[in-house]
């Protein structure tokens, strides 16, 4: 890895994580708290969509962002070769390899 590689890694994860967060911010903050009268005019399910972001809506969000972010830094991992291996420590010793396994 070269300093001008890492970097760029760091600035691409800086903007995913700039973006979902937005994406968390307007869902959590806009669409649950300050928007909330607005959305009430519209139902689902019964209930006023306001409410239903606020209680339902905002968790389905952040589940799909943890998600959307896993597969996003996998993506970028692969990218900048920055994958996990996935190797033992006892495993490492045996090859003759050598790394920081903690110990």
């Amino acid at each position: 890895m070269n300093k001008s590689s890492d970097n760029l890694y760091w600035k691409e994860n800086i903007r995913i994580l700039t973006i979902l967060l937005s994406i968390w911010f307007v869902v959590s903050f806009l669409l649950s708290v300050i928007f909330v009268d607005q959305l009430d005019s519209i139902r689902i399910g019964g209930f006023k969509l306001g409410f239903w972001m606020a209680q339902q809506g905002s968790i389905y969000v952040y589940v799909v962002l943890i998600f959307v972010y896993l597969k996003m830094m996998d993506n970028l991992d692969r990218k900048y070769h920055h994958e996990e291996k996935d190797i033992l420590p006892e495993e490492a010793r045996e090859r003759g390899e050598t790394g920081d396994s903690g110990e």
